[in-house]
């Protein structure tokens, strides 16, 4: 049989433009290998990865750990449903409830999954518990939030690119503005409020970050009116902002978490959902599921890419290279930059007008680095967790060396 031919970067690019639904804008490099902190394109070259597919790939592409992990689990049983116990589920379930001081564990595939089982399990709490009204139940949503691309996520949207043409929209969401306390208190005052749910650091919008104390103060209010607090870190969680979860750097803790992207050391899709018993016991059997959701494959996985973050110390070392990034990130010309702001490993970059944010990550492509630019002006910055200091350095000086090109 004659070798296949592989093809060019330009006939993948052609191929996913012609047949594939163009809901993407991806920069124009077609990988096909990943390692460490590293990706290769099909023609061989090397980039540094500054994105971590959205801070999925925190361990690192193609941790030996996890794949080996993957492949014994593969070799044994994938799938069972949830019509049968499996050997993996409950191991994992305490496993991960054990870690992070919750009672109970729903498993679930993508982040925003875990959006959506939030939201139910925040309705039936309001109903069961709260005693709102039928069908009166209200959940909050902060400004300039992303949890995905559903239509109940679009419906909490403040951004008209997600929003526009998809309606009618969920009922009973209203929006506050971010990082605006009194604006929440007015809202959370309503006794029709079931839950708030908020990212600690909002990833999507640009990397933006709430005062000091804003989390703890949502904690009071919620705690004050009786309202869940949803803790979205699908993108923030698992050691990306330098401790395990972004909501210990002001040492509280929320009704529900949602978990996703790295749970999986970007292996294959595993959310989570955790919260205590008084609020996941409103869940029977019957009002919610998914045929894939705890899969033997995802547990075992799952187990595994927290167990590298935990035993690498992954945590630290995104808390111990944050300095050293923004200090190498603040050596690009003053002239070129308006923001850099960032926790942990966790940055972003807000360009000057005069150079579009874009054509700085062509640029960075060309000299070695994928990043990404989100809402037009902001190039986000989130290295795998187990880059080195000399690899964070060396990174950033590709940046530094991009934005003097143009000065020329």
């Amino acid at each position: 049989m004659a070798e296949q031919k592989s093809l060019s970067s330009k006939e993948i690019i052609a191929l996913e433009d012609q047949y594939g639904c163009r809901n993407y804008a991806p920069l124009s490099v077609a990988l096909c290998r990943g390692q460490g902190v590293f990706v290769w394109d099909v023609e061989g070259n090397k980039y540094f990865d500054f994105l971590s597919a959205y801070s999925a790939v925190n361990q690192g592409h193609c941790h030996p750990r996890i794949i080996n992990a993957l492949k014994d689990q593969a070799d044994r049983l994938t799938l069972v449903s949830r019509a049968f116990y499996s050997d993996q589920l409950g191991k994992y379930e305490k496993f991960m409830t054990n870690l992070l001081g919750y009672d109970r564990l729903l498993p679930m595939n993508t982040g925003v999954e875990g959006g959506e089982s939030a939201c139910k399990i925040a309705r039936k709490w309001g109903y069961d518990i709260k005693g709102i009204p039928k069908d009166q139940a209200k959940i909050i949503f902060a400004e300039g939030n992303f949890w995905g691309r559903t239509l109940s996520a679009v419906s909490s949207s403040s951004d008209p690119t997600c929003f526009q043409g998809f309606g009618p929209y969920m009922p009973c969401f209203e929006l506050v503005p971010y990082n605006d306390i009194p604006a929440l208190e007015k809202k959370l005052k309503d006794p029709t409020v079931a839950a708030f749910m908020v990212e600690p650091i909002q990833g999507e919008a640009g990397v933006i970050i709430p005062d000091d104390g804003y989390l703890k103060k949502v904690r009071e209010l919620c705690t004050k009116y009786n309202v869940l607090w949803i803790a979205d870190e699908v993108q923030t969680g698992l050691g990306r902002t330098g401790k395990l979860l972004a909501v210990e750097h002001e040492g509280v803790k929320p009704d529900i978490l949602i978990l996703g992207k790295a749970l999986s050391g970007g292996v294959l899709p595993v959310s989570a959902v955790l919260a205590n018993n008084e609020v996941m016991d409103v869940i029977k059997p019957g009002t919610h599921g998914s045929t894939y959701g705890g899969n033997p494959l995802a547990c075992a996985v799952a187990t595994e890419a927290i167990k590298v973050l935990l035993e690498e110390k992954l945590c630290e070392n995104a808390e111990r290279l944050s300095g050293v990034f923004r200090e190498e990130l603040q050596k690009i010309p003053k002239s070129k930059v308006v923001n850099i702001r960032g926790r942990g490993l966790m940055f972003a970059i807000d360009v000057h007008d005069s150079i579009p944010a874009y054509d700085v990550c062509l640029r960075l492509k060309e000299a070695g680095m994928l990043a990404k630019q989100t809402h037009g002006q902001t190039i986000r910055l989130a290295p795998p967790l187990v880059i080195t200091e000399e690899q964070l350095r060396q990174g950033a000086k590709i940046m530094q060396k991009v934005f003097e090109s143009y000065q020329k």
